[in-house]
């Protein structure tokens, strides 16, 4: 009789572990250094984050964010709205729940002193991530100052290489961003174009699996509420965020609070105009990069953006 009775309490423990769900995976999002991703490294050093729902994976370019999320390694990740069309190129099921940041300086040209504007490029070595936000960058400055391609030599460089290839010099000039402007500028480089050239073009965004985003949608609906909560703090305690940030990015305060001089921060009022509504106001950016794109040969077809965005967890 003993031996019945713990053989059903065994199968009976059994059972129930058996119906026991294990707790989700924590959900993985992919950036590369940018200021305007810091908030979500900043929420986590600040304990915002916990790390049983939320990793955050750093990759040394954007390019190695695109082909992680394009391959189904990350469930969210920060990108630019013209690397976001190329994910759609590719049949890529997304959508752009955030606006991170909009860049107006916060992309460069950098150049040697000997180099007064970007016109002195010609003939020029130029260092540029070219399949991620740095070709679409370098091609606006050429078409803005009414040269092609074919007047500078391309170096396809990675981001986290752009300050060494400067200064043993391997290039001419560097298409980049910070904090390596920063590092540049100290090095005795100097500005040539920037974003503020081409205003509301260079657009940061949170993108989302379409089928993660209907598998957890609280999930990230509370990253979101995070990132907004972490913005209030950027302006509420400024000193603390920026040397939390500094201490990251091993940078001095005051080079942490220069990052973002050529930054926007949209609040959520904003990404709901941004985002939503019966007429969004990035599908005008997005109608002007797509265009743009196909010019350059940047896209080589057009794309279905129609469905891209998405407000409701805003």
């Amino acid at each position: 009789m003993a031996l019945v009775k713990s053989f059903f309490v065994m199968s009976l423990m059994l059972l129930i572990a058996c119906s026991v769900e294990p707790p989700p995976l924590p959900s993985k999002i992919g950036t590369n250094v940018w200021p305007g991703y810091e908030p979500l490294y900043l929420a986590r050093e600040l304990g915002q984050l916990d790390k049983k729902e939320f990793q955050l994976i750093e990759y040394h370019s954007a390019s190695e964010v695109i082909r992680a999320f394009r391959n189904g390694s990350l469930d969210m990740a920060a990108l630019t709205m013209d690397e976001v069309l190329m994910l759609l190129q590719n049949n890529v099921p997304l959508k752009v729940v955030l606006v991170m940041d909009i860049s107006a300086g916060g992309d460069v040209i950098m150049a040697k002193p000997g180099i007064q504007q970007f016109n002195d490029l010609k003939g020029k070595r130029i260092a540029v991530e070219s399949s991620a936000v740095g070709g679409y960058v370098v091609t606006r400055a050429l078409e803005l100052n009414e040269m092609v391609l074919t007047d500078v030599e391309i170096k396809n460089i990675t981001p986290s290489a752009h300050e060494a290839a400067y200064k043993n010099g391997v290039v001419d000039a560097v298409v980049t961003f910070e904090p390596t402007r920063t590092k540049l500028l100290n090095a005795g480089a100097h500005e040539v174009f920037s974003s503020r050239q081409i205003p509301g073009e260079i657009v940061d965004v949170l993108v989302v699996h379409e089928k993660y985003l209907a598998q957890r949608p609280e999930r990230i609906k509370k990253l979101i509420n995070t990132w907004f909560d972490t913005l209030d703090f950027m302006q509420q305690q400024r000193e603390k965020a920026m040397t939390v940030i500094a201490k990251r990015l091993l940078l001095e305060p005051a080079e942490a609070e220069a990052l973002y001089y050529g930054l926007k921060l949209p609040s959520r009022i904003e990404n709901q105009r941004l985002l939503g509504g019966p007429n969004p106001a990035l599908v005008e950016t997005i109608g002007k990069l797509e265009s743009t794109m196909l010019k350059q040969k940047l896209l080589q077809r057009d794309v279905d953006a129609s469905q891209l965005l998405s407000a409701e967890m805003l």
